[in-house]
């Protein structure tokens, strides 16, 4: 999901307290919404009504509200572009960290750019309460509506009931100042209403829009002097549709730290390396990703794609530090792509035209910048930990369960197999994508049984067991859940653990600081896989883990970069403990981009530290362990129970 983080800023509008942030608060939040359920079993008729009320053809109302959400309602929870219901109403509120440069000192950004709140001008248009638009089905519908036939009287003057005149309006509901980006918008809503659509809901409503020649009137947006796109060059594969639209680089006030949305540098020349490329999903449209990009909201990614064709935008070059992974570690040595979609849907938005032009993007990045493909590289965005305990409960949990990790290696010609030996004590996780439908939740909703990319966790071999409980998500005594942003209690596809016991159909293995189970009868969830295995040298009861390789203070020692102006080496909340034993890369030097100044590419400096660190698999997400606090662990190491 878009996050990307950035020292001084605050994530504007992005900010999903489920979709991104801790279980807690998220599960409060999904339990306690009041979106009326009957509302659900009235969609069609709701949009009818609204389209009547305010002079909005069907057909545009409903096509354009389809290409923002597909129809479908969040129970009052925004996306990550802070759009809330079907109508996909934007509401600017910075709340998180949007670097993940978590430095002492750092100040939040002033308000994000205004011109974005959508839900608040339905709102008045309405006279009514915003979160009356945030909850209420009907309500969301008709304030799309209210703003459409204000967008449409901006436009030509007036309401049409010919759906041809209402271009421009629905190129102005983009949100997007850019010609590209807005009228592209508008040419998808239009050939939704030529080509119709249908999706059958959860709770079983089947709704339609009937298909209905129409010719735009592309005119209608000329008084909307949308800004041109200048022509560049574009880092992407041959034969793949790609264009460049620049992301924000702008200072943001008087201040030279007020600034987005990424940094300047000289990757891989200023030694940093790239070796991860961070999968996201939108958590809302492909217009709506380029627009927040494109505006004031500290957050960014180099290339967003579309669902349904595959249209790749790169928005910052792979030479500059986009803020998109909530880990400034991470951003600092990744790719960040975001895809249209939202991760509770899955299959709606993960189509195969993105699958094929996201792993050909993926394919010829990693072979320029020599990035391994495998799940210890090419990271989801719910594979990121936090800097800091704190910012690891807050950690985004896209893009989910249903991105299909088996089909896009293939893709990617470098499948899910067995690298191991028979007798390796090296399991991946394999599940068959389109076998395993684990049953799933958001927030009290049971979800629509889908293929799924993981494996539950339990903390003993049997289903009567409890699930596994992250300290990051879970207060102690609390078990993990089916929730799909629980991410605490499931092992995903390609990820490498060392196995800790065998008990029938059920497998062991180390996991977050723990033993841990899961049903594996005859293996059929995992193959053998190889790696490096390492464990807590002996002598030590327990040892720490990190969700970054920064360096030790002494690095900074004639730099003319203060010690505290660095990535501090802080634990999380678990470690590592004697017996255990993990997968690892091979081992990195430790490193710090310092990076703090508008414009100053001059003065930003990667700072090399001498601890090295290990890169493991240590629970849902990556983490590191200090080389100096680990030894290897002999393949004739018996495992400890």
């Amino acid at each position: 999901m878009f996050l990307i983080y950035r020292h001084r800023a605050w994530l504007f509008l992005m900010i999903l307290l489920v979709l991104f942030s801790g279980i807690p608060s998220g599960y409060a939040s999904a339990g306690t919404s009041s979106s009326n359920p009957s509302n659900q079993n009235d969609l069609q008729q709701f949009f009818s009504k609204a389209a009547k009320e305010f002079g909005v053809p069907l057909s545009i109302l409903m096509s354009v509200s389809y290409n923002e959400t597909r129809w479908i309602d969040h129970h009052g929870h925004p996306s990550t572009s802070g759009g809330y219901g079907v109508m996909h109403l934007t509401e600017v509120k910075p709340e998180i960290n949007a670097k993940g440069d978590e430095v002492k000192g750092t100040k939040s950004p002033p308000i994000a750019d205004p011109g974005m709140d959508r839900l608040d001008e339905a709102a008045k248009l309405l006279g009514a309460k915003p979160e009356a638009l945030k909850n209420d089905i009907e309500q969301n519908i008709r304030g799309g509506a209210a703003l459409l036939a204000k967008y449409a009287r901006d436009t030509i003057g007036h309401t049409s009931n010919n759906p041809a005149d209402w271009y421009g309006a629905v190129a102005k509901y983009s949100g997007s100042h850019e010609k590209t980006v807005a009228e592209d918008f508008a040419d998808q809503v239009f050939a939704t209403i030529r080509e119709g659509a249908h999706e059958t809901l959860s709770n079983g409503q089947h709704i339609v829009l009937q298909p209905e020649k129409v010719k735009a009137k592309k005119d209608t947006a000329r008084s909307l002097h949308l800004k041109p796109t200048k022509p560049t060059g574009i880092d992407c594969p041959k034969r793949l549709d790609c264009q460049f639209i620049p992301a924000a680089y702008e200072r943001f006030s008087s201040s030279p730290a007020d600034y987005g949305n990424y940094d300047l540098a000289r990757r891989p020349n200023d030694g940093l390396d790239i070796r991860y490329i961070i999968i996201h999903d939108v958590e809302g449209s492909y217009a709506s990703a380029i627009n927040i990009f494109q505006s004031k909201s500290y957050v960014s990614a180099h290339y967003v794609i579309r669902s349904s064709d595959g249209q790749v935008t790169e928005m910052v070059k792979p030479e500059h530090v986009a803020w998109q992974a909530g880990n400034w570690y991470v951003n600092s040595h990744s790719i960040g792509i975001e895809h249209e979609g939202y991760a509770v849907e899955g299959a709606t938005w993960y189509s195969e035209p993105m699958y094929h032009a996201s792993a050909k993007l993926v394919k010829y990045l990693a072979a320029i910048y020599n990035i391994p493909l495998d799940r210890a590289h090419i990271l989801g965005h719910d594979n990121v930990p936090g800097l800091t305990p704190a910012s690891q409960t807050r950690m985004h949990w896209d893009p989910a369960a249903y991105w299909n990790w088996e089909h896009f290696f293939k893709k990617l010609g470098a499948p899910i197999h067995q690298d191991g030996l028979k007798d390796s004590p090296i399991v991946m996780i394999a599940p068959d994508y389109r076998k395993n439908k684990p049953p799933l939740t958001y927030g009290e909703k049971q979800l629509e049984t889908q293929s799924a990319n993981f494996v539950y966790l339990y903390s003993a071999p049997s289903f009567d067991a409890p699930l596994v409980s992250d300290p990051a998500l879970h207060k102690d005594g609390e078990p993990g859940t089916t929730a799909i942003n629980d991410w605490g209690d499931k092992a995903s596809t390609g990820q490498r653990f060392y196995r800790a016991d065998q008990k029938g159909d059920w497998t062991a293995i180390y996991y977050g600081g723990k033993k841990v189970w899961f049903y594996n009868p005859k293996e059929k969830n995992t193959v053998r896989g190889e790696g490096i295995l390492i464990t807590p040298k002996k002598g030590l009861d327990a040892i720490p883990v990190y969700g970054a390789a920064y360096p030790e203070s002494t690095a900074y020692d004639g730099t003319g970069i203060p010690a505290e102006a660095g990535g501090k080496v802080v634990p999380l909340q678990y470690t590592m403990k004697a017996g255990q034993v993990y997968v690892a890369t091979n081992p990195v030097q430790s490193d710090y981009y310092y990076a703090k100044r508008y414009n100053d590419l001059e003065g930003n400096k990667v700072v090399s530290g001498h601890d090295e660190y290990y890169q493991i698999f240590f629970n849902h997400r990556i983490a590191f362990v200090k080389k100096s606090d680990v030894e290897l662990v002999k393949r004739s190491v018996k495992p400890v129970h």
